[in-house]
């Protein structure tokens, strides 16, 4: 997954304009409810340590194009209808142009709050796709526009630099993208304006695959291993069929696999943690730093070995849905640790937030969370939505055809990680009395997770069919809801919320048959 760092300059608290700044990246791991912050430490110095970082951070979906449309739109994944990485899966598509770009939050930012803004990196996986416009097509609501042709590389690539492709060859001291993207950002903060505010996005691909580091980096953490949770390696007998079917213990191959690719991704992070050092270091000597917010997420988490699942991301877990965030900026003290609960759909609502704008006047479903008295509030939410849809092939995979058409993303030992049936939804609670997760799955069993996370943080144990039936109807009720919320009706409160009222006549007659079949399932 690639990771994020964003700056913003606003004009809300002193009478002068603040800045914004987003850094996003690819794929990180949150481990036992902490970022493991060692190629990063940098990072978490200047940022983290400098703020407020939020321990209880997810993404609407744990995929690259859903999670960054959400990021973009302040959306869930079934109202911007972005559902996977694909141009048939609306990632980068000409409907979601239509549909989606002109409300991003930088667009508004633009438009309505006189924000020069930039972008740098990776943008959505099928950006200029030939049919999508090409890297001719610069999406609305961005001054200086630097994006990577399609999905994440490290060399050979090709940027959009304001609608006019440039082209990168191998050469380190030239081509190596994250260096390239930091000296664009900081290139951009020596030329812009000083007379207006400012807005950077700063997307880098790593650590995503493939994994190449910068030639310095090449030898670093060379004993480091994967994470031995106590899910690493170990058969998730009572989960859904695709993780039943992983193989376990896994093969040594498998765990060195694995472990190899760890380290890789460790190696190109040190490279993000030098572009957050370069970008902090030159709003310091510009005397802006003490006026911009920088906040530094990722698009989704990522799992190694969690279950005997080699590597990848999109499942319903807290390795593949929780991700870092971490931000500083004017009024925001050092050394804050947050326990409120907040998804990507906010980040754009708290961005809008601070310079300015209402965010009800908008169509997204986020919150802010701009820190005004609002962290503690009681009127926070207590729970958001986690949505994925599978993909699978319509043929069966030829190294694994005992398995059947319908699965994808397989390895050698025939293990895989995604399926058309992989096609669940979620409410994730975190409120004083539970911290909870609910999952149905859309498939011929309806198939129901449920994990109190705070007795058991690595989900080991599946409570579906011992969890009290008076709680799974309210949850089931409340999924609905929040498959089928648009705006305001997306914020309302949640099971654990002292103000949530449960009324069974008004269950859904669309998606009755889903709860007659939970009631018969659970007898």
């Amino acid at each position: 997954t690639s990771t994020l760092p964003l700056a913003v300059e606003v004009g809300r608290f002193k009478g002068t304009p603040e800045h914004l700044r987003l850094c996003e990246f690819c794929d990180l791991q949150v481990v036992e409810d902490e970022f493991h912050f060692n190629p990063l430490s940098k990072t978490k110095k200047l940022i983290g340590d400098a703020g407020i970082s939020f321990s209880n951070a997810f993404v609407a979906s744990p995929l690259c194009c859903p999670s960054r449309a959400s990021i973009l739109t302040g959306k869930y994944p079934h109202n911007h209808h972005v559902i996977n990485n694909t141009l048939e899966g609306n990632c980068s598509s000409k409907a979601w142009q239509k549909s989606e770009e002109a409300n991003t939050f930088p667009a508004l930012l633009k438009a309505n709050a006189g924000y020069q803004t930039f972008f740098a990196g990776k943008y959505l996986n099928q950006y200029g796709h030939s049919e999508a416009g090409g890297v001719e097509h610069v999406p609305p609501g961005w001054n200086f526009w630097v994006a990577l042709e399609k999905n994440s590389k490290y060399y050979n690539y090709t940027l959009s630099v304001n609608g006019k492709p440039q082209k990168h060859g191998a050469d380190y001291s030239k081509d190596y993208l994250t260096d390239v993207l930091a000296n664009m950002s900081l290139d951009f903060l020596q030329y812009k304006s000083n007379y207006q505010p400012f807005f950077m996005m700063v997307s880098t691909p790593a650590p995503h695959s493939p994994w190449t580091a910068a030639p310095q980096y090449q030898d670093s953490f060379n004993s480091t291993k994967a994470p031995r949770d106590p899910n690493f390696n170990i058969h998730g007998k009572d989960k859904h069929w695709l993780i039943r079917q992983a193989k376990t213990p896994m093969t040594n191959s498998s765990v060195q696999f694995l472990d190899d690719a760890f380290r890789k991704r460790w190696r190109t992070l040190l490279s993000v943690d030098d572009l957050v050092e370069k970008i902090v270091n030159r709003l310091k000597v510009r005397g802006e730093l003490d006026n911009t917010y920088i906040f530094f997420t990722s698009d989704n988490g990522y799992h190694t070995g969690q279950f005997s699942l080699p590597l990848d991301k999109r499942q319903l877990y807290e390795f593949d849905i929780r991700v870092p965030l971490m931000v500083r900026g004017p009024n925001i003290k050092p050394n804050q640790t947050s326990q409120m609960l907040v998804a990507n759909v906010d980040l754009g609502p708290t961005i809008l937030d601070i310079a300015g704008l209402d965010v009800n006047k908008t169509q997204m479903d986020g919150m802010s969370f701009l820190p005004e008295g609002k962290v503690n509030s009681s009127s926070w939410r207590t729970d958001i939505l986690v949505e994925y849809e599978g993909e699978g092939s319509n043929v069966s995979d030829p190294a694994c055809p005992l398995l059947g058409p319908g699965v994808s993303e397989c390895f050698p030992d025939c293990v895989c990680e995604d399926s058309y049936n992989n096609t669940y939804a979620c409410v994730r609670t975190v409120a004083p009395s539970a911290n909870l997760q609910y999952c149905e799955f859309d498939d011929n069993e309806v198939f129901v997770e449920v994990y109190n996370v705070t007795a058991d943080p690595f989900q080991l144990t599946n409570i579906a069919k011992t969890i009290d039936q008076e709680v799974l109807e309210k949850m089931n009720h409340r999924l609905m809801m929040l498959q089928s919320c648009a705006g305001q009706s997306c914020r309302t409160p949640g099971v654990y919320d002292p103000r949530y009222k449960f009324d069974p006549r008004q269950m859904f007659t669309s998606h009755s048959w889903r709860l007659g079949r939970l009631r018969q399932k659970m007898k």
